[in-house]
């Protein structure tokens, strides 16, 4: 066994439904983060990957047909690079770096390339086909941007309740107020613009020329300065007309893209730059489809053990927030301080384009650790359907690429 090693980073900027990317199709968004991270690494050949794995949680339209593939085609690398396409729904980019990092550690490969894409914006309608031709009644389409559809009518109804009505019922089992998560998102989009004024993140994201538009996007389209508790208490329940859960306090339908290159530290020269963190350990972890979003918990503290270390050693935590409620759920059952969550803000923020998200928290986590120079950091996502992925980072910048000291 030998270790795994981010080593490079880069992302889209995540930009809002019917915004700025709504023109750009997903193979092509996929294609410039394969290209933005690649240019991290100018020494590497191409045809040196070994593989690439790419998250994709609709694959119902334009990214259709293993849309990883279709990334390495258009980003013009060679024809003998393979991939793959995973879905995890919103941890699938995560789930591809974790299989990478696997793959890496057993020998099966050296470098690989990971990655994922949504277009919610350019998500198709469906239909499904009919039990016979020419049926004589209506047919509906079905959105395909979000959330369960074409529902198996054996799953039982608790199960395929939408996001925000589980979220509501979480509210229940793990009470958190209005106010608590309306400040919880304020403080999102707080840290979100500050990290951008600051330049943190200059160095991971790719500027897009959107199809269409005429214009250049360059930071994440969500962010909303100077929000404050006052203006987000105004927005009307979206679930319950008794309930907590806002558009102001919940992710944003979104586009974008992520890529993550992972490798042994054998392939530290071939690749040209010392790595930025080792993989120390992975979680997983699945419960009840409607407590989706308390999944990570469990996920985090599995992560963690396999890596050796305990919470108080961690000191960078990115969680996807997908809900406040969800996320401050998860904040509380860990026991953590609340400031090392989410420090240059958040999916609420910053936009969840599901199948980019796991690799646009890897990403950030890998560079917080570098800015901070502290060791160990924590990235979490939960997933639809009752699931959630973790992973633990090393930091190991400042060293060569051999192997970090075990804890």
């Amino acid at each position: 066994m030998t270790d795994s090693y981010v080593y490079a980073a880069a992302r889209t900027p995540f930009g809002r439904f019917s915004g700025a990317l709504s023109a750009t199709r997903p193979d092509d968004l996929a294609a410039l983060a394969v290209r933005g991270v690649l240019a991290k690494a100018p020494d590497l050949q191409p045809g040196a990957i070994d593989d690439v794995i790419w998250g994709n949680a609709n694959g119902a339209g334009e990214d259709n047909r293993n849309v990883g593939r279709m990334a390495v085609l258009l980003a013009g690398l060679p024809t003998s690079v393979p991939a793959t396409t995973v879905n995890r729904l919103c941890g699938s980019s995560l789930d591809a770096a974790l299989m990478a990092s696997r793959a890496i550690e057993t020998g099966d490969a050296d470098i690989v390339l990971t990655g994922g894409v949504e277009s919610m914006s350019r998500a198709p309608w469906v239909l499904p086909k009919p039990d016979r031709a020419f049926p004589a009644g209506n047919m509906t389409a079905v959105s395909t941007t979000l959330g369960w559809r074409l529902v198996n009518a054996r799953m039982p109804k608790e199960w395929t309740v939408s996001l925000g009505e589980a979220n509501e019922q979480l509210a229940e089992r793990y009470p958190s107020s209005r106010e608590q998560q309306d400040t919880f998102a304020v403080r999102s989009h707080t840290l979100a613009d500050e990290a951008w004024t600051a330049g943190f993140y200059d160095d991971l994201v790719v500027p897009v020329e959107a199809d269409g538009k005429g214009e250049t996007l360059r930071r994440d389209e969500g962010i909303r300065p100077g929000s404050t508790v006052d203006q987000l208490a105004a927005l009307k329940p979206a679930f319950r007309p008794d309930g907590a859960i806002t558009a102001g306090n919940a992710s944003p339908l979104s586009d974008g893209a992520s890529a993550v290159l992972l490798g042994s530290g054998a392939a530290a020269a071939r690749i040209g730059i010392d790595p930025l963190a080792r993989v120390a350990g992975r979680g997983v972890f699945a419960l009840d489809p409607q407590l989706f979003g308390f999944a990570p918990v469990e996920a985090a503290n599995r992560a963690l053990q396999r890596a050796g270390i305990g919470w108080s050693d961690v000191a960078a935590v990115e969680l996807n927030e997908a809900f406040a409620v969800q996320s401050l759920a998860c904040v509380n059952a860990w026991g953590i301080d609340p400031s090392i969550v989410n420090a240059k803000g958040g999916a609420i923020a910053l936009g969840h384009p599901l199948g980019a998200s796991g690799g646009r928290l890897l990403g950030t986590l890998a560079h917080r650790l570098r800015e901070s120079g502290e060791r160990w950091g924590l990235a979490a996502i939960c997933i639809g359907v009752g699931q959630a992925l973790a992973v633990v980072l090393e930091n190991v910048t400042g060293t060569s690429a051999a192997p970090a000291t075990r804890r």
